[in-house]
């Protein structure tokens, strides 16, 4: 893969890229009003979509750092985004140019006042994997592999000006208004500028490993803090296959069924008993180990679930719960779904789509075991999504609906089905660490 000798650090040159992105983008609509003429709609918007997809993915994988983790972050919404937006903004989960030997040695270097060669006994200085916000390297040291993670350059420092220049697009995708909308961007920027602090990522790391070392068919790298600094991370080096690459061949059901109860038990003890979860489930975070054990890695985006957001979101997990309207009501109030000044057509049709949603959204979670291959059922939340993206009223009204908190406790339950449909696990024990 070719590699990258330079990334634009500056404001100017981080928003003169998107600028001439913006550009194509528009010579791109140019060709869908032409093809219009001579193919199909459908015809005409996939070409459309697939030439923005790549345009708009080769310039956020040039800039690193935070534009790119939220192109990762939409990949995993396969029921918002087209699919050429899917399928192009999911190479930011593993597939990315890394920076060239030389950069590396000079980031390297001023991370951590030495060279690689001074700290470790060899270092290769090609990368072995290359994602949004780091890179891993092979080194060795007393007869030990490790894996070295370093940050890309400017990437912290870039945080809030990349969320800036991406903060229309996202206004306009997920239609958000008002003046409360700031908490979102907010809560995304902690979230990232949290990832950026390698210091805190191996502090997490060493916390998390040791609560839930305890589940089966789980294992976690040690971290070394003496090799390691705010931007640059070390650990074991964990051996085995990426999950997205093992599922692909995996005709092994008894292997799926182990797997898929260590990730939902893993997922399940730390919302449940820990409060606080592993909000970043894409595959890329995931080895499966030769002995048939599932590799937890990057502890970079940890969320803490707050009690008053804990208890009424579960709450309506519960089937009697969802079917007591002033209870639901109640509950919609306190998670901020409906507002105070809500009228009697904001409520009904807030409540209708939030009823819909989590009736079949909940549904693992209200049974004794599930059957994660069943495609009926991720079918089913592919069509309410696609109902609710088309659907005009909700244009209409103020997208912005729910705490703050729903976006990576969302984001942590989409993620992690998708996972574990991925597996395609059966007969998955549901309740061990329900409280």
């Amino acid at each position: 893969m070719k590699t990258i000798d330079h990334i634009p650090t500056s404001k100017i040159q981080r928003a003169g890229k998107l600028v001439t992105t913006g550009a194509k983008v528009g010579v791109n609509y140019l060709k869908y009003y032409g093809d219009k003429i001579t193919k199909t709609e459908e015809e005409a918007r996939e070409n459309l979509d697939k030439n923005n997809a790549e345009d708009i993915y080769d310039s956020l994988k040039q800039l690193k750092g935070s534009a790119l983790k939220v192109a990762q972050m939409l990949s995993m919404e396969k029921n918002i985004l087209p699919r050429a937006y899917v399928e192009q903004f999911s190479l930011a989960q593993f597939s990315v140019p890394p920076l060239s030997a030389p950069l590396v040695n000079k980031t390297f270097k001023s991370y951590f006042g030495k060279s690689p060669e001074d700290l470790f006994d060899s270092f290769n200085p090609n990368s072995v994997n290359a994602a949004s916000i780091g890179q891993v390297h092979e080194a060795e040291k007393d007869g030990k592999k490790l894996a070295v993670k370093i940050q890309y350059p400017g990437v912290a420092e870039s945080i809030s000006s990349d969320l800036a220049m991406v903060k229309p697009i996202a206004i306009k995708m997920f239609n958000i208004k008002g003046k409360d909308s700031d908490k979102y961007f907010k809560e995304v920027e902690n979230k990232l500028i949290e990832e950026t602090n390698y210091e805190l990522e191996l502090s997490q790391s060493r916390e998390m490993a040791e609560a839930c070392m305890h589940i089966p068919h789980l294992k976690f790298p040690n971290y070394y803090e003496e090799l390691s600094s705010n931007r640059i991370i070390t650990m074991d080096y964990m051996h085995g296959e990426h999950l997205s690459d093992f599922v692909k061949h995996n005709q092994n059901q008894e292997l799926s069924n182990q797997l898929g109860q260590a990730l939902w038990d893993f997922y399940m003890y730390q919302i449940h008993v820990l409060k606080k979860v592993h909000a970043d489930p894409h595959p890329g975070n995931f080895l499966v180990s030769n002995e048939g054990d599932l590799v937890v890695l990057d502890f970079g985006c940890i969320k803490t679930i707050p009690e008053d957001f804990y208890v009424p979101y579960f709450e309506l997990a519960e089937p009697h719960n969802l079917n007591n309207p002033e209870f639901f009501k109640d509950k919609l109030y306190e998670l901020e779904i409906l507002k105070p000044e809500d009228g009697p057509k904001e409520i009904e049709f807030f409540s209708q789509m939030f009823y819909e949603m989590l009736s079949l959204f909940t549904q693992p979670i209200q049974e004794e075991t599930f059957d994660f291959s069943n495609a009926d059922f991720f079918n089913q939340i592919a069509a309410l999504g696609e109902k609710y993206a088309k659907n005009t009223q909700i244009r209409k009204m103020n997208g912005n609906r729910g705490s703050e908190h729903f976006i990576y406790i969302n984001r942590t339950f989409f993620g992690l089905y998708n996972l574990m449909f991925d597996l395609k696990s059966q007969n998955v024990k549901i309740k061990t660490f329900f409280k």
